[in-house]
């Protein structure tokens, strides 16, 4: 599916969007117009004089920071010894090649020769095994993917990786970026190399080993201290790139004319089940209910097509996704009603489904700190109660949703994660997984999930198919869509972008400025 979306829209007019549709409760089919571009500027219009970024006061260390600012840079300065392409795929970038041992646990890494760090000191096995030691501590943005890595080693032109418990997708978690040295901006192996000074830029750097031809020589670095700064040097041109989660908690209001570049992220959102108690601990009524769910209009219509629908708990551009089990799973009204009955539920002379005298109501949680998760509650609510479900919509502050799923108060929840790559829905079935509120167990589940994670190659996407047909046996949650993020660039400041939810400068190679 493409993903370059050359849509110009300010935020207000996504937020209103999404809110009216939200409140209205319509489909897709009866609300969504035509996109209509804002027309593209005039030639008269002063285009920026130079391709710039921006780059905070916060630190650069792309193992340590959390400023988003700066981790934007990151692909230009650091490499790792895999990159995800946009089917979350590893491709080998620092490691030449890998071997397994037959019980799963330990992974030999040959590392690539004659790449050298940006001083023009080679990459050794011993900085490969200090990143990714410093990536698994405590300190390290990074540690959750990595937790279970036992040990990490340097060997003779390699890296062993020892695990606590086998896991057939690793090398999709070793993305992360191999440093050199000490302080807030390590050296890398990347084609650019930071150059300080009251004029910050990043500079081309000699002897990277791609030896790929680069759009531009120089990248001024212009200094952001608040979002505001931000907001306004794109706004005025003085920075040409900025990436956006436009329909995040805080997404930043950008204006006039821009380039949107929307790539695939495992920011899965989902509805969660209370499976240990009230109607929800019926593993038929949450097959019903799993096919209640617009998942279109969610992504397509509620979340300004900034998502793509999904049936499972894989993005679809993964090689993961099962388009025909995807298929079994898609919202259907006819489906819902014919599984109510096969539940054991029946109308009253109200339209109400119930059992006997009582009539099927649920709890339905939802925070209100994001407005556009809200309008995606709203309506799928309000979709549910047409089809005579009872449903109570709770909008509680962060706060209290947070309280309310940790005391099982709810029989759904709509929810959101950002799964790690190796996409292992462990944490919403197994006992224990942090967002497993409504207490689901299942034997056959946990065993057809240790299979998963065992897999490999093309024997992970049979253990994934098996894997997902358990799931949609049992319903533990029902996957929504998947976000996108997006680039946002300057109007023709720049073309052939490929960005991927790790690397917003992808192939840079590719690109060209200017109009």
């Amino acid at each position: 599916m493409k993903r370059k979306h050359p849509l110009h829209l300010s935020l207000i007019g996504i937020l209103a969007a999404a809110l009216l549709l939200g409140l209205g409760g319509c489909s897709v089919e009866e609300t969504l117009p035509a996109p209509t571009p804002t027309p593209a500027p005039s030639a008269e219009t002063t285009a920026p004089l130079e391709f710039a970024l921006p780059m905070s006061e916060g630190s650069l260390h792309p193992l340590l920071s959390t400023d988003k600012v700066n981790l934007t840079l990151g692909g230009l300065i650091w490499e790792g010894l895999f990159a995800l392409d946009r089917t979350f795929t590893p491709q080998p970038v620092l490691c030449q090649s890998y071997s397994v041992s037959e019980d799963g646990l330990t992974w030999s890494f040959q590392l690539r020769s004659g790449v050298t760090f940006s001083d023009g000191t080679p990459f050794t096995a011993e900085e490969a095994a200090t990143s990714l030691n410093l990536a698994r501590s405590a300190q390290s943005r990074f540690a959750g993917r990595l937790s279970g890595i036992r040990s990490v080693a340097a060997e003779e032109g390699a890296v062993t990786v020892v695990l606590s418990a086998p896991n057939g997708a690793l090398p999709a978690l070793l993305d992360i970026p191999i440093v050199k040295g000490d302080g807030d901006a390590p050296l890398g192996t990347g084609p650019y190399v930071l150059e300080g000074g009251e004029a910050p830029r990043l500079a081309t750097r000699s002897g990277w080993w791609q030896n790929k031809s680069l759009p531009v020589d120089a990248i001024p670095l212009r200094s952001i201290r608040e979002a505001d700064d931000l907001i306004y040097a794109f706004d005025t041109g003085d920075v040409s790139l900025v990436t956006a989660d436009l329909t995040g908690t805080n997404a930043l209001g950008f204006a006039g004319d821009y380039e949107v570049w929307d790539y695939p992220t495992s920011t899965m959102l989902f509805i969660g089940y209370n499976a240990s108690s009230g109607p929800c601990a019926d593993a038929a009524l949450r097959r019903a209910l799993d096919r209640g769910f617009d998942r279109t209009t969610a992504a397509v219509a509620l979340l300004s097509r900034h998502a793509q629908a999904a049936a499972l708990p894989v993005p679809p551009d993964s090689p993961l996704y099962d388009e025909t089990l995807a298929q079994r799973r898609s919202y259907s009204p006819q489906a819902l009603s014919e599984l109510l009955t096969q539940a054991g539920y029946e109308k009253d002379g109200d339209g109400l489904w119930g059992k006997g005298r009582r009539t099927l109501a649920l709890t339905f949680l939802v925070n209100t700190d994001n407005t556009f998760r809200l309008a995606v509650a709203e309506y799928l609510a309000e979709e549910l109660t047409r089809s005579g479900i009872t449903v109570d919509l709770q909008k509680l502050s962060w706060a209290d949703y947070q309280k309310a799923l940790s005391a099982g108060k709810f029989d759904l929840y709509l929810g959101a994660t950002a799964l790690s790559a190796d996409f292992d829905p462990g944490l919403l079935t197994k006992a224990g997984g942090s967002l497993n509120f409504g207490a689901f167990q299942s034997g056959e589940i946990g065993a057809l999930l240790a299979a998963y994670q065992r897999a490999s190659g093309a024997e992970r996407e049979s253990a994934a198919r098996s894997l997902w047909e358990g799931l949609e046996r049992e319903a533990p949650f029902t996957v929504l869509c998947f976000k996108n993020q997006s680039v946002l660039t300057q109007w023709g400041a720049v073309s052939g972008l490929s960005p991927t939810q790790n690397n917003p400068f992808s192939g840079i190679e590719n690109w060209t400025l200017g109009s």
